[in-house]
């Protein structure tokens, strides 16, 4: 797919979206420094090309229920494609399994699971097992406390880089 050309004027838009939301149309133009109506119709150009996925609320989860975070990573049994559609179909309707990414090197899979006790992930975990889904082998750690948990500055990752290094 071709990238979207994005302006920095775009990049204003949607840096101020990642950081605060869903904005008003007044706010939004203020932050980026262009007028109503135009900043609105950038707005809807990007929505509609896809590239504002949503909004959401950062949910203070810890401060309502109790919770355990559980890093867990997979390896399958055997490496054919079907192995891994069926266990990543799986992974998508279980909804304790937060975030799971495909991994080259030693591991096939990283995922975070939260549940509400271990006995809970536990019982998770049994369930995958007895699901075939071509577990060879999985080791968990257990999440103490989150450090950092950011979502990428996009300021940052279109910036201007620096001089090319020449290889050779």
């Amino acid at each position: 797919m071709k990238p979207v050309e994005l302006d920095a004027v775009d990049i204003r838009i949607l840096c101020a979206l990642q950081a605060h939301g869903q904005l008003s149309k007044s706010k939004l133009a203020d932050m980026v420094g262009l007028s109503e109506t135009p900043c609105w119709a950038r707005r809807a150009r990007l929505t509609k090309a896809g590239l504002i996925a949503g909004y959401h609320a950062d949910i203070a989860l810890s401060r309502i229920v109790a919770l355990t975070k559980v890093v867990v990573t997979v390896s399958l049994k055997s490496h054919h494609k079907s192995d891994f559609v069926q266990f990543e179909k799986y992974i998508l309707n279980c909804h304790e399994v937060t975030d799971c990414v495909s991994t080259g090197g030693g591991m096939d899979y990283v995922m975070t699971v939260v549940t509400t006790c271990l006995p809970a992930f536990q019982t998770l975990m049994e369930g995958m097992l007895d699901a075939e889904l071509g577990i060879d082998r999985y080791m968990t750690y257990i999440a103490t406390r989150q450090i950092k948990s950011v979502r990428p500055e996009l300021a940052r990752l279109v910036a201007v880089r620096g001089p090319e290094v020449e290889t050779g």
